[in-house]
């Protein structure tokens, strides 16, 4: 009993079971078709598994990849259909300008009845050259002539703003060296500017102003507080004094009285010495037949 037991707790007892456990390296190839079938089927079954779980590992991947493409053909479907974004702002406004330095109402409302306003910022933001903008006060409008701005068209007011503006950038130290005359939007109607120390006066040929002040100056756009309004003169200028009167016809006495005078008055004398003629001869008949009567009276 000793021996027996002695066996089962020796490596060489442990050596036996190992080789009953793993019969497949010991049993010879002539095992039963049984257990071969069953060893292949075991095997081509954790194949199978393997598959399975290769096929549970991609679907993940492929779901998220079919995910990425249909969200990437959304949005570039939705881009296609929207509206192009409108351009940006110019970043420097005319209008919001004058109405933060205030006291420029009349101005404003000129700048946009004639759409100058909305033209001003275009140009800002699609032009390197500049502009510069001569602004009247409120009450440099209040010292016209009552009645000035009634009484010119829209065209000739649209010519009085861009009289105001310079299609040029000019900063305050420009103006000491600048030749002129200098041209305005307004076309033909140019102005001069001259200095005197810090002083720039502005003369159109009816009035002159003096820039009182700088209201806004940055790369592009420099506005000037004016205390006259800037009366072009080709619309405010004098009139144009009236043509000559053309020679009249002066009247013309004895012979060098007119053709038709001289065939009047030969016409009344030759009738008057007509009726003289006729008269003497009806004279002289009256006599004859007195004296032939007075004869035979004898």
């Amino acid at each position: 009993m000793a021996l027996s037991s002695h066996l089962k707790t020796t490596s060489f007892h442990l050596i036996l079971r190992s080789h009953l456990i793993t019969p497949s390296k010991y049993i010879p190839s002539s095992l039963p078709n049984s257990y071969t079938k069953t060893k292949s089927q075991r095997i081509k079954k954790n194949h199978q598994g393997k598959k399975k779980r290769g096929r549970k590992k991609m679907a993940p991947q492929s779901f998220f990849i079919l995910l990425v493409l249909f969200l990437h053909s959304f949005s570039s479907t939705i881009s296609a259909q929207s509206p192009a974004a409108a351009p940006a702002p110019s970043a420097t406004n005319v209008t919001a300008v004058l109405e933060k330095a205030g006291q420029f109402t009349t101005l404003i409302k000129l700048l946009k009845s004639t759409k100058m306003a909305d033209q001003i910022n275009t140009q800002l933001s699609t032009s390197n050259q500049g502009m510069t903008i001569f602004a009247p006060t409120d009450n440099a409008f209040s010292s016209l002539k009552a009645g000035t701005l009634n009484s010119i068209s829209e065209q000739q007011k649209l010519q009085l703003v861009q009289f105001h503006i310079l299609p040029s950038f000019y900063s305050a130290a420009q103006f000491q060296t600048v030749s002129n005359p200098l041209h305005t939007q307004a076309g033909n109607s140019p102005l001069n500017v001259t200095t005197s120390g810090n002083l720039v006066n502005i003369t159109t040929g009816v009035v002159n102003a003096t820039v009182a002040n700088t209201i806004f100056t940055d790369s592009q756009l420099a506005v000037y507080e004016v205390d006259q309004v800037l009366l072009p003169l080709s619309i405010f200028g004098p009139a144009a004094p009236a043509p000559a009167p053309s020679k009249s016809a002066t009247k013309v006495k004895g012979a060098d009285s007119p053709s038709g005078s001289s065939d009047r008055g030969s016409t009344a004398d030759s009738s008057t010495a007509m009726g003289l003629e006729q008269h003497g001869i009806a004279e002289a008949a009256s006599v004859g037949i007195i004296a032939i009567l007075a004869a035979l009276s004898l």
